[in-house]
């Protein structure tokens, strides 16, 4: 245990000690642009965009340290906001946590007093600034959906199934795995799933297909890989317009994820579940750990909620990937 509380961690046979604590902000004008900051040359990074911030000194309270970052680098004075997202990244050299506030107001004009480029930047354009990996998933908190309801077996009662997606969606869910086990017969299957992303496509809610490439390209949406496909997927093979994700369970799954293209990937167990019995879950601390790994938005999965969120985003989660508690009870056989 380090001197600040802190477990050093290893990556592979490199130990790196504890984290350098980072504080930015998310700082929008009256059109709903939001600032971003270009690095210096001279520094890690240098060229690439990211939310403006910086360091936090020893003592000094994120929010303290936002507050004079942004009056330092931008020559602003601010009201924070909700926290957004912390994200834990693992560089070659450092290990840093990237805390991100929104900021609810500002005063004064913004200029790069570091001698930075500054643009201010639609919100739908943020994905094509290039960035360092910890900004990554701050755009991804921005944009993305915080909840991925796995749907569960649809049963005999095709029509409740139905019924309890469309609360589902009248809920708030708008990223949306289907998923059978293959004990439905397939053409059953198919026809549910063409009803099904209609329905979410009515409610602007993205849809990926489980295990079924054939599927997901007929239909034009997005692809969910099993943890045990992503070895042997072909990613030259996958549309480049149709979204893909996977389920990992480590270090080793992340990294290919990433680097195969994944949109996003979901980690876990976190806790032990019905589903998994006997499976000791990961925790937060273990989910962190690994979140430093790569820059893919992560969903944590494993007992979790909608409740579970901010605690999660706290631990650089997107949100959490469910079926129980996403799925309104009562309604499918």
């Amino acid at each position: 245990m380090n001197d600040d509380g802190r477990s050093p961690i290893s990556i592979g046979h490199v130990s790196i000690g504890p984290a350098v604590d980072v504080v930015a902000g998310v700082i929008t004008d009256a059109r709903g642009r939001i600032l971003l900051a270009r690095r210096t040359e001279g520094r890690d990074l240098a060229g690439l965009w990211e939310f403006p911030g910086g360091k936090r000194e020893p003592g000094e309270s994120p929010e303290a340290a936002l507050a004079r970052e942004l009056h330092e680098e931008l020559g602003i004075t601010i009201d924070i906001g909700a926290p957004l997202i912390a994200v834990p990244q693992q560089y070659p050299h450092k290990r840093l946590r990237l805390d991100v506030r929104r900021i609810a107001s500002w005063r004064g004009t913004p200029k790069g007093l570091d001698g930075q480029a500054l643009a201010w930047v639609p919100p739908h354009k943020l994905p094509s600034y290039a960035m360092p990996p910890a900004d990554r998933p701050v755009v991804a908190a921005l944009l993305q959906p915080d909840r991925y309801l796995v749907t569960p077996e649809p049963g005999d009662d095709h029509a409740a199934w139905l019924v309890a997606l469309d609360r589902a969606l009248d809920n708030g869910v708008r990223r949306v795995q289907l998923r059978a086990s293959s004990r439905i017969d397939r053409h059953r299957w198919q026809a549910l799933v063409g009803e099904a992303v209609a329905r979410c496509r009515k409610a602007s809610a993205e849809v990926f297909a489980n295990n079924n490439a054939a599927l997901a390209q007929e239909l034009g949406i997005g692809l969910h890989l099993r943890a045990e496909q992503l070895a042997t997927f072909e990613p030259a093979t996958w549309p480049s317009g149709l979204p893909l994700a996977a389920s990992c369970h480590g270090v080793d799954e992340l990294q290919h994820a990433e680097r195969i293209g994944c949109t996003f990937a979901v980690l876990g167990s976190l806790r032990a579940t019905p589903t998994h019995p006997g499976v000791v879950g990961i925790g937060w601390s273990g989910f962190a750990a690994l979140r430093e790994s790569v820059s893919l938005p992560l969903y944590a999965i494993g007992g979790l909620g909608p409740d579970d969120i901010a605690q999660g985003r706290c631990h650089g989660a997107q949100g959490v990937a469910a079926i129980r508690s996403l799925w309104p009870t009562g309604l499918a056989g």
